[in-house]
């Protein structure tokens, strides 16, 4: 039987709500195991955490998302803040250094926790970080991002995430057969035709823009004490995600290693988009023993 105590950190703008499964401190040579997501809260790894109920799996609300309430009065999600509330996080889970599976925007998030906070971290597997910067036709995935965004403004959350998911779904390089498509439908997607008025969804929005273009320092990260391991999908070759991994990877000098599944590889299926979360699982921990 596993336990989750659901805690609050009162941080500076935020009170940050995380959940501490499992052993409540870490016991038999593992580490506390941090989960982070962005926009994605901790709801999301409620199935990869059930897989290590052998040591402290601590997963947060991001500031302004789910549970963590703001009181700075902003919006706008930045790595360079997120990093700065993880450290103040893994100081109140007794200050000793933790591993990070880190999805998606937690990915970056995480990176620029080792790029800023260097002992933080013992490893890190950062699984699909979206990164623009990094690729080739840098430029090309910036306009697409705008595309989705320009869809969003126009028509609402249907319209906007159905472009969002015809970036993401791309194969190789955004090209003028990319932009040349027509705007997708998205009732092809199962998602709603009509407005509801909203324009501050974290994906979809400007808010979170400053994630995708982070730039990570290659030299912090190389020279922190941190080990990096950059994960990609088996199933997401080629794609935005895949790319940004790869690329990423190439920038620390290493190669991406392969784990099961998709960009949410590891969800179960509470959101309609399920992994491989077992395998998943056994791969992330395959990973973490051999640091």
């Amino acid at each position: 039987m596993t336990t989750t105590e659901t805690r609050t950190l009162a941080a500076p703008g935020v009170d940050l709500v995380y959940d501490v499964r499992g052993p409540q401190s870490a016991t038999g040579g593992h580490r506390t195991l941090l989960m982070i997501g962005q926009p994605m809260a901790a709801d999301g790894f409620g199935s990869l955490a059930a897989h290590f109920t052998d040591r402290p799996a601590v997963t947060y609300d991001p500031r302004g998302l789910g549970r963590s309430v703001r009181t700075d009065g902003r919006s706008d999600h930045t790595p360079q803040q997120q990093a700065a509330d993880l450290h103040l996080l893994i100081e109140a889970l007794g200050g000793a250094p933790v591993d990070v599976f880190a999805s998606s925007g937690g990915a970056v998030t995480a990176l620029e926790l080792v790029a800023s906070h260097p002992g933080d971290v013992v490893t890190l597997v950062a699984h699909e970080p979206p990164i623009n910067s990094v690729l080739p036709d840098a430029a090309a995935a910036d306009r697409a991002r705008a595309g989705f965004n320009e869809a969003y403004q126009a028509k609402g959350t249907g319209a906007g995430m159905a472009a969002f998911m015809a970036m993401v779904s791309w194969q190789g390089e955004f090209t003028d057969e990319y932009f040349a498509q027509p705007a997708p439908d998205p009732a092809a997607f199962g998602l709603p035709t009509e407005d509801d008025g909203s324009r501050d969804d974290p994906l979809l929005s400007r808010n979170s823009w400053a994630v995708t273009d982070y730039r990570p320092d290659a030299a912090a990260l190389t020279a922190a004490p941190t080990r990096i391991v950059i994960a990609v999908g088996e199933e997401t070759a080629g794609t935005y995600t895949a790319r940004t991994a790869v690329a990423t990877a190439a920038l620390l000098g290493q190669e991406a290693v392969v784990f099961p599944s998709h960009h949410g590889g590891f969800l179960g299926g509470e959101f309609g988009y399920a992994g491989k979360p077992a395998e998943f699982a056994a791969k992330l921990r395959e990973v973490l023993d051999a640091g």
